[in-house]
């Protein structure tokens, strides 16, 4: 009988048969350079042996590749994580917390090179309760911030915050970073949002990562909880 099945399964024993049996090619060595190839590169017959160097190339330039990005990938961790240490540097050199909001933002800005940056926060204490970063942030806004347990990535869909922005209609992305007196994962004690928005559609695309941009927000929080009323303050209020 010649059917498929029979086919398979005797191809099938036949690879066995060599995998298990390697000195068969020692005793037939002549079979290694006699039996002829389809190339991977065009329809000529080569040998063996150069097919076998052929896929062993492709394998190798596939390896490379792969190098390749994992170096690209790790050149580009470490350029966040030192732009991270030397913005966390500058939230530390500040001693003055009325100007601490001015540094979080434009330090920010400036290191990261994003093109437009928006704080905002409430619940703080009252020697800074009338600046410009404790303005236009109304009760949905807040209620917004404190349902996100992680950064938002993603287009400009006319969210309030996207006003806090110099220019908001030049924005076609953006980041908004809830700011937490606590884990980020939990929706309580939130008391502000950092708002990070870019003209490139493609710069904070709701696939991307969020990892960095989280722990910008804990950095970020960190530094700005000094701001806050106090507890015994929140619970009278």
């Amino acid at each position: 009988m010649n059917s498929m099945t029979d086919t398979a399964v005797t191809e099938e024993a036949i690879a066995d048969y060599l995998q298990q049996t390697p000195e068969f090619f020692e005793r037939h060595a002549e079979m290694l350079t006699g039996v002829q190839l389809i190339s991977g590169h065009g329809p000529r017959a080569v040998s063996l042996q150069e097919r076998q160097a052929q896929m062993l190339r492709e394998k190798i330039k596939g390896l490379e590749h792969r190098i390749m990005d994992m170096m690209r990938h790790g050149s580009e961790n470490t350029s966040i994580a030192n732009k991270i240490h030397q913005w966390t540097c500058a939230m530390s050199k500040v001693q003055d917390l009325r100007e601490l909001p001015h540094v979080v933002t434009a330090s920010l800005q400036h290191i990261f090179e994003v093109p437009q940056v928006a704080l905002r926060l409430w619940n703080v204490s009252g020697a800074h309760s009338g600046s410009i970063y404790t303005m236009g942030v109304s009760e949905d806004a807040k209620a917004f911030a404190a349902s996100l347990t992680m950064p938002f990535c993603g287009p400009n869909m006319g969210f309030e915050s996207a006003h806090w922005l110099a220019q908001p209609d030049a924005i076609q992305s953006m980041a908004l970073l809830p700011l937490h007196d606590g884990a980020m994962e939990s929706t309580s004690n939130v008391f502000g949002m950092l708002v990070l928005g870019s003209p490139d559609a493609a710069r904070f695309d709701a696939t991307m990562g969020t990892e960095f941009l989280s722990r910008i927000a804990q950095l970020a929080s960190a530094s700005l909880s000094r701001m806050r009323l106090s507890p015994l303050s929140l619970a009278r209020s």
